[in-house]
């Protein structure tokens, strides 16, 4: 017959937990303000985006960014005639450019500077508070 023996137990220590943060300074840590701006041009996307960049310095804003995101491409085809020839078409596109600037601890003044902001037609701007 087997003999049992008596197993010890290993003491294992942990480190003394973080103690939680104020729920007043996580916000503070990670209030920023996302924007998302697209346009179906480069060139005008860019310069709104720099502006609006500009506009964020000027007012001490910390700024990651611009981000460049995937250009979306939309493809259509299309008959050239309406009746017999099925095998001719024409295909056009549609390239949507798109942007992403975050601005860390958005004071006040950069939040309503942002607004007043003048950008071309043709630029689409999505703005969130994270």
């Amino acid at each position: 017959m087997p003999v049992k023996t008596p197993t010890t137990k290993k003491t294992v220590t942990r480190a003394p937990r973080a103690k939680a943060k104020p729920k007043a300074e996580v916000e503070k840590e990670l209030s920023k303000l996302r924007i998302k701006v697209s346009a179906y041009e480069n060139k005008i996307l860019d310069a709104s985006v720099k502006q609006i960049v500009d506009t964020a310095l000027r007012y001490d804003g910390k700024v990651r960014g611009p981000i460049p995101l995937p250009t979306e491409i939309k493809k259509y085809t299309v008959n050239r005639g309406a009746f017999i020839d099925k095998n001719s078409r024409e295909q056009f596109e549609m390239r949507t450019h798109k942007r992403v600037i975050d601005i860390m601890n958005p004071s006040p003044k950069i939040i309503e500077n942002l607004t007043n902001l003048n950008l071309p037609s043709g630029v689409n701007i999505g703005v969130k508070m994270l």
